[in-house]
């Protein structure tokens, strides 16, 4: 029987306790990957996601971080490679979203969402550097649609996607050919508390017609940690067309 594509290596997810982390992290464990989730306020999501991938026969840990902060960036890399003795995959999942008026915009409410959305993946994946150049690893950072449309409502996060976005292209020029770098960017992303209304127009408005799922997000980071190595600086638009109507 063939192993799973992942046997024998180590992931780390931020903001892994909810939502599509939640299933980014069981989909590697499935896949034969030991993984750490990261979390901030989820400790009970946290520890029931690890309990699930310690039911899968994978080895988990959940870690208290707050990507926005360097020295807790610090501990939750150096404690996910000791405790696994690698790391070969890192997904920067962990980011915030928020509505807000362009015109009417904090200096405050731009910096928050920059902190978590951009400055965080940078600071996880500079210090999970060393560990993945070792274990000829991979990244894979989770954009958006609204990094690449312009949503007038949600100026801040659509920039802040942006720029990683970019930050995916120039850490794929400049980490290769030891890692290789992506960005899986969802559309609209059904999930348990999404608002109805919203659910239907947007599949309504989707050539799939019908709107994502985070088993399709996870799928998509499963491509780029078990899919050829060949691949890198690469944005992976998964939203069933939706930005191209």
């Amino acid at each position: 029987m063939t192993d799973p594509p992942l046997q024998g290596q180590s992931a780390l997810v931020t903001g892994g306790a909810r939502r599509i982390g939640r299933e980014i992290a069981l989909t590697l464990a499935r896949a034969g990957a030991d993984v750490a989730i990261t979390f901030r306020k989820s400790h009970d999501e946290a520890t029931a996601v690890a309990d699930e991938v310690l039911a899968l026969g994978r080895g988990a840990v959940a870690i208290e971080c707050d990507i926005r902060s360097e020295e807790s960036v610090r501990r939750a890399v150096g404690f996910t490679a000791g405790h696994f003795g690698r790391l070969d995959i890192l997904v920067n999942n962990a980011a915030n979203f928020e509505a807000a008026p362009l015109d009417s915009m904090s200096v405050e409410q731009w910096d928050a969402i920059f902190a978590s959305n951009a400055r965080g993946p940078f600071l996880v994946t500079r210090e999970a550097l060393p560990h993945l150049r070792a274990a000829q690893g991979r990244i894979v950072h989770l954009g958006s649609l609204g990094g690449i449309q312009a949503w007038p409502g949600h100026a801040h996060y659509c920039a802040s996607k942006a720029a990683l976005h970019s930050l995916t292209q120039t850490m794929a020029r400049a980490f290769a050919p030891d890692v290789t770098v992506n960005c899986v960017a969802p559309g609209f992303i059904e999930m348990e508390d999404s608002p109805h209304e919203a659910g239907a127009r947007f599949a309504e408005r989707t050539p799939m017609r019908r709107n994502g799922t985070a088993q399709d997000i996870a799928d998509a980071v499963l491509f780029f940690a078990t899919g050829p190595r060949f691949i890198t600086g690469q944005i992976l638009v998964v939203d069933g067309g939706l930005g191209l109507v």
